[in-house]
């Protein structure tokens, strides 16, 4: 993780995994390390959560760039600098449009009831958002680092399928003909069969919708166009040398069965895979005192009665060590499937981690974490 952050060449890194793995937290220790590293970093979170604001001691988030606190070391700050943002899909998708079009044209389109449903709720509209705002934080050149918190789930690689359907969908033929109003050659063209099907169109969904879309397009067609292409050329950015997915996993069955197949979509899209962070690893307090033993030491005390408190610790330290071998057997199955994908892991800690602090010990761990 080290040699990713500090190597200049290396200007995008996206983190992916499924909920609750601590993909959030990475993100954003991977942001304080960097900067440890004299990095300008910015971390950009789609997550809906407020967690990463609380972690970096913010107030909140928003869909602009705010710069955060960091900690110093050896009463030194840091050489780089750290930025944070939440996506506000809506917003960035406003922005879009204040920055294409005419005061007056933009008044219009923000107005369309069809644009206020499609700017907030319309699925893969979050993920183009986010491919929006990654490229334009990529052409501002303000930081040379960008760290992307991507959705939980399956979803995280939406980020890269979203967009394209987004795209496919706005720039479509059927969009483009229901936009036409009645009068153009659109209509003259293909005559009464498209009348048939619009009318057909209105009664399903309502001549008000139909309308709405119609003056929709128009307007929106005249400012942008090619949002397809937009969304593509983001994509081929992602594929390019100088980014690098992070795939974040947790010693769980579900998790790491998460963890492969994100592995094998990314290298089937050709996306460069930098590799996989197992978090929260547990290992047992005592590693040479084997479990079965811790256990049946346990049983001698409680056949005598004496030292409740030694049977106690002896009987928690053969569940830890239960767990400990669970988890490693799970992470062995993951490495033998993928042995070419390099892996960190970082030990679970005894609390969430809510601080700036925490985040710095967690990037400290994650350049020198027991790496395999």
């Amino acid at each position: 993780m080290d040699a990713l952050l500090a190597d200049r060449d290396t200007r995008i890194i996206v983190c992916c995994g499924s909920g609750g793995v601590g993909k959030t937290t990475t993100a954003a220790a991977l942001g304080v390390r960097a900067a440890e590293h004299g990095r300008g970093a910015v971390v950009i979170t789609v997550d809906p959560a407020r967690r990463l604001a609380q972690s970096m001691g913010l107030t909140h988030l928003d869909n602009t760039p705010r710069p955060v606190p960091l900690p110093e070391a050896d009463g030194a700050a840091p050489p780089g600098t750290l930025h944070a943002m939440m996506l506000d899909m809506k917003r960035t998708f406003d922005e879009i449009v204040e920055a294409h079009a005419d005061p007056e044209r933009a008044r219009q389109i923000l107005a369309n009831p069809f644009y206020q449903s499609l700017s907030s709720s319309f699925s893969g509209t979050q993920e183009y958002m986010a491919m929006e705002k990654l490229g334009q934080l990529r052409q501002s050149g303000d930081w040379d680092l960008i760290i992307v918190d991507t959705p939980p789930s399956r979803s995280a690689l939406d980020f890269l399928d979203a967009p394209k359907r987004l795209g496919r969908f706005l720039d479509s033929r059927l969009i483009r003909v229901l936009g036409a109003p009645p009068a153009t050659g659109a209509f003259k063209l293909l005559g009464a069969g498209v009348s048939m099907v619009t009318g057909i169109i209105a009664k399903v969904v309502g001549a008000q919708v139909l309308s709405d879309v119609q003056r929709f397009v128009g307007a929106f067609d005249a400012v942008f166009g090619g949002f397809q292409e937009r969304a593509e050329r983001t994509y081929r950015l992602l594929q390019a040398r100088g980014t690098g997915f992070v795939v974040v996993a947790a010693p769980e069955g579900d998790a790491l069965r998460e963890a492969a197949y994100f592995i094998e979509r990314l290298r089937r899209d050709r996306m460069p895979l930098a590799g996989v962070m197992l978090n929260r690893v547990h290992r047992a307090g005592v590693p040479g005192l084997a479990g079965d033993a811790a256990l049946a030491a346990a049983a001698e005390l409680a056949a005598t009665g004496e030292h409740p408190l030694a049977g106690a610790a002896l009987r928690l330290h053969a569940e830890r060590a239960r767990v400990a071998a669970r988890e490693r057997l799970l992470m062995d199955r993951l490495a033998a499937a993928h042995p070419e994908v390099p892996a960190v892991e970082v030990w679970a800690r005894p609390e969430d981690v809510h601080d700036l602090a925490g985040l710095a010990e967690i990037g400290r761990a994650l350049a020198g974490g027991a790496e395999r």
